[in-house]
């Protein structure tokens, strides 16, 4: 079975590293999690590679932002790939830095990217991973915050949070979007107790 997995930003140096480019660093470190290489295409740079039993076809638009919808279409069309096997990462100023939400479908919460996918790509049924950029910009200040740099801090804890949406979109791919969401929404996985822990807190306790 086939996922496309598609990561949302804009092209051009410029636009590295920005909130809004983020879609771009998740797929990137999952292409890299996995040893592949991306490959400049039509409507955009992909890759493909398998996990388990599942093939997870890579998309990095060259649309730009407000036309993804012209990639994701084409794609899906190329690969035979349905709508319920479509992941598209963004970012999300909602949500604070670093936290993950997956929703299988909804409404595009004011993103242009999300919007022009769901007008190209037969509606809102499309699962939508969203990595949390914060929002921390007065009235009217939308545009330069998404297009501005993450700070320092931040930048010191991407490695852990890509490594956490790599998971999760592993997760997705395997288990379906319930088991994946029940995992990480929110953003770190709950943690699973091991038999030694479990022996020592009871030593503890006695």
């Amino acid at each position: 079975m086939k996922y496309l997995i598609v990561g949302l930003g804009n092209i051009g140096e410029e636009y590295w590293g920005t909130r809004h480019n983020i879609g771009f660093r998740v797929v990137n470190a999952l292409a890299e999690a996995h040893n592949a290489k991306f490959e400049e295409n039509r409507y955009g740079a992909t890759c493909e590679f398998r996990v388990k039993n599942q093939i997870l076809k890579l998309l990095k638009p060259n649309t730009y932002m407000n036309l993804s919808g012209n990639a994701v279409r084409y794609w899906m069309q190329e690969e035979g790939i349905t709508i319920d096997h479509v992941l598209i990462i963004c970012d999300d100023i909602a949500l604070p830095f670093g936290t993950l939400r997956m929703k299988p479908k909804g409404s595009d919460g004011g993103h242009n990217g999300l919007k022009d996918i769901a007008n190209k790509c037969g509606g809102q049924n499309f699962t939508r991973l969203r990595f949390g950029v914060g929002g921390d910009f007065p009235k009217g200040a939308q545009v330069n915050w998404v297009l501005g740099h993450f700070p320092q801090e931040e930048e010191d804890m991407m490695p852990e949070r890509l490594e956490v949406t790599t998971k999760f979109i592993e997760s997705f791919c395997l288990e379906g979007a319930q088991r994946a969401m029940n995992k990480y929404n929110g953003g770190l996985p709950a943690k699973t107790e091991t038999p030694a822990e479990n022996k020592e807190e009871k030593n503890e306790q006695n």
